[in-house]
């Protein structure tokens, strides 16, 4: 949930696992004693071709997350014929995310299902483009969510169709058409997805229909209860400012984190590589200046990375020598990297730079990335916006 996410190999790793993308697993071989189900940790050790629920036929491993195993199964109940009017006649493959035996893990897991709940009782047909829960049930003491099975994220489409440059503009642009409903979606019924990453957004086998999913950090601002103050929501690399800062936040950072997103998906490149938030924080500012001082003052951590008199930014780095971190003082006063000029550098003898779209998604990523969080564009803003109506 509040995690650092592993990045592509052209970026540098980072160490904290909590919301990493699943991970392949090897698969267990041999015979699972009957009072042997799960292992050390509480992960469910599931069999290759077992039943879950009288009714899965699990096929293959999906991976392993911090919050469950993920496995891909067959629904033997379906059948071509139901149409497409029942919840769970959507398919015969399914996704099954099997919940570590843990009641901290257990409580997250029934918080995703009520949350995906509430998304579906406002968008019964589905056309919001967030992920489908068709049912939970109970396994061996596991809770089990099961959901439609897509073919790809958009992290193995970029790495497999990108070709280390990126994608088309107009697939970006259709991708966040898609990805700007589901966040409307979640404007609407007053939810915040909180770890939105090209990881977790899923498209179908033709990567024409997009789907966000992973709602397991996902939480109702509204509810004092749900709002926690911690400068690790949301993975390092599409974590908005104000969350390190310590700031009040909302779905400000969603829009944030989706920016991030399209940068990465048009250039083939994370936009902010950070190696921790100090880092980010720098890297911010090169791109869009300086927090205003009201921000610099209010925020909860703000002593970690400026300087208490003069607000200068405090940058901590390791030295590779003797590994004792040495605070250097930066005046950051205007930004230093040009948004548009990294975008044409990327796509430099690709004849993109001529695509008359390109100007309106740099003003659409600017008002994504706006440091101030009031500024930025909301979900219906962003799909009114010149580069999703054009």
């Amino acid at each position: 949930m509040f995690a650092d996410t592993p990045p592509p190999a052209s970026a540098p790793k980072q160490q904290h696992p909590s919301s990493a993308p699943i991970a392949r697993i090897p698969q267990p071989t041999g015979h699972i004693p009957e009072d042997d189900w799960d292992d050390a940790d509480g992960y469910y050790r599931t069999v290759i071709g077992e039943a879950l629920d009288s009714r899965y036929r699990v096929d293959s491993y999906l991976g392993k997350g911090v919050f469950s195993t993920v496995v891909r199964a067959y629904d033997t109940t379906f059948s071509s014929s139901e149409g497409t009017g029942g919840a769970d006649a959507v398919g015969a493959n399914v996704a099954i995310k099997i919940i570590r035996r843990n009641d901290t893990m257990r409580k997250a897991g029934l918080k995703e299902a009520g949350i995906l709940r509430r998304l579906a009782k406002s968008d019964p047909e589905g056309r919001r483009h967030v992920i489908r829960l068709l049912r939970t049930f109970e396994h061996r003491g596991h809770l089990c969510l099961v959901f439609e099975a897509l073919g790809y994220n958009l992290r193995q489409v970029l790495q497999r169709y990108g070709k280390g440059v990126g994608l088309h503009l107009h697939a970006v642009r259709s991708y966040a058409q898609q990805a700007f409903l589901a966040l409307s979606l979640l404007t609407k019924v007053g939810i915040v997805h909180a770890d939105i990453k090209p990881d977790n957004i899923l498209v179908n086998e033709s990567k024409t229909a997009l789907r966000v999913c992973d709602l397991g950090s996902a939480f109702d601002p509204s509810d004092p209860a749900d709002v926690i103050t911690t400068p690790y929501l949301v993975s390092r690399f599409y974590r908005a400012p104000e969350i390190i800062l310590g700031l009040p936040y909302d779905g400000a950072i969603d829009t944030w984190s989706m920016g991030c997103s399209l940068y990465e998906l048009f250039t083939g490149r994370i936009l902010f590589p950070g190696r921790t938030n100090n880092d980010m924080l720098r890297l911010h500012m090169e791109l869009q200046g300086r927090f205003t001082f009201k921000a610099i003052r209010k925020g909860l951590y703000t002593q970690d990375h400026f300087d208490p008199t003069d607000k200068t930014f405090l940058s901590r780095e390791t030295d590779r020598l003797t590994g004792k971190e040495v605070i250097r003082p930066i005046a950051i006063t205007r930004p230093t990297k040009d948004l548009q000029a990294r975008l044409l550098k990327r796509r430099a003898g690709g004849g993109e730079d001529q695509d008359p779209l390109l100007p309106s998604f740099v003003d659409f990523l600017q008002q994504c990335l706006s440091l101030s969080p009031e500024k930025r564009l909301t979900p219906k803003q962003a799909l009114s916006h010149p580069f999703l109506r054009g």
